[in-house]
C-alpha cells in the first residue's frame, strides 16, 4: 500500500462528526496520551486514520498509540495491522492472550462475547498503565449504542447505554468513544474505499449462532427502512445516557 493513500485525508463527514463528539463530550484534553484499541476491524481502523489526521491540526497536542489484543482463536492475523501501524508511524502494542481457552474454563453464567470483551478491557487498561497512557479510545459508533440500548432495555430492564466518556472504577484511565455520532456504514464505506488491512472476523463463538446484537442490528434495520429520521431520534433520546456523571459505561 503506496504511503500517499495511507496518509490521506478521511472524510469532512467523519471528521466533523468526531471533531463535534470530541468537543461536545469534552473527550481528548492537551497533553494526553491516548491509546486506540484496534482490533482490526472497519471501525476502529477508520478512528486510526481520523485521530492521526486530528492530531496534526488540533488545537490541543496529543499522543496517539495503538492496541491490538490478539484473542488467539484460529484464523485471527494480525500481520497486516504491524505493517500498517509502521506505515503510519505510530506506536504499537501486541498483546496475546488465549481467550477462548480461558472462558472454557472460566466462564460462569455468562455469553463468551462478554467474558471475552471484558479480558480485552483489562489488557487495555494493563497496557495503558505499564506504558504511561491515560486515555482509552474504543471504536463504537452509533448503531452500537442504539444496539446496546435496545438489548439493555429488552433484556436487563434499564435505559442503559454505551458511554460517550467515563472513567473506570480505579479513576485513572479515562475511556472515549470519538466515533459516537458516526453511523456504521460511513466507516464501512471509509474502509473500503481506502483499502484499510482489515482483518476478517475469525472468532467460532460469533459464528456458532446468532447474537442478541445481531437480532438487535436486523431489528433497527428494518425499522429504518420505514422511519429513516429513527438513529437522529435515538440519538437525541440516548444523549443523557452519554454524559450523566462519570460513573462506570459498558
Amino acid at each position: 500500500m503506496p504511503m500517499s493513500q495511507v496518509i490521506r485525508k478521511p472524510p469532512k463527514s467523519l471528521l466533523r462528526q468526531v471533531g463535534k463528539a470530541i468537543a461536545e463530550f469534552d473527550m481528548i484534553r492537551d497533553g494526553d496520551r491516548i491509546l486506540l484499541g484496534v482490533s482490526g476491524g472497519k471501525d476502529s481502523l477508520s478512528l486510526l486514520v481520523i485521530l492521526r489526521h486530528l492530531r496534526s491540526y488540533a488545537p490541543v497536542r496529543f499522543e496517539l498509540g495503538v492496541l491490538t489484543v490478539d484473542p488467539e482463536v484460529p484464523g485471527f492475523e494480525p500481520g497486516p495491522l504491524r505493517d500498517y501501524y509502521d506505515k503510519l508511524d505510530v506506536p504499537w502494542f501486541y498483546e496475546r492472550q488465549p481467550i477462548m481457552e480461558q472462558a472454557k474454563e472460566c466462564m460462569d453464567g455468562d455469553s463468551f462475547c462478554a467474558f471475552c470483551a471484558r479480558m480485552k478491557r483489562g489488557i487495555m487498561y494493563g497496557t495503558c498503565r505499564r506504558e504511561g497512557y491515560g486515555v482509552l479510545a474504543l471504536a463504537q459508533h452509533l448503531d452500537d449504542l442504539a444496539e446496546s440500548l435496545l438489548m439493555s432495555v429488552f433484556h436487563g430492564g434499564q435505559l442503559r447505554t454505551m458511554k460517550a466518556r467515563y472513567v473506570n472504577d480505579k479513576g485513572d484511565i479515562r475511556i472515549i468513544r470519538p466515533l459516537v455520532l458516526c453511523r456504521e456504514r460511513q466507516t464501512a464505506d471509509f474502509a473500503r474505499k481506502e483499502g484499510l488491512p482489515v482483518v476478517r472476523d475469525s472468532c467460532p463463538a460469533c459464528f456458532s449462532a446468532p447474537t442478541r446484537r445481531e437480532h438487535m442490528k436486523s431489528l433497527l434495520a428494518r425499522e429504518e427502512a420505514e422511519y429513516p429520521n429513527l438513529f437522529a431520534n435515538m440519538l437525541h433520546a440516548m444523549r443523557p445516557l452519554l454524559t450523566e456523571g462519570e460513573a462506570r459505561g459498558l
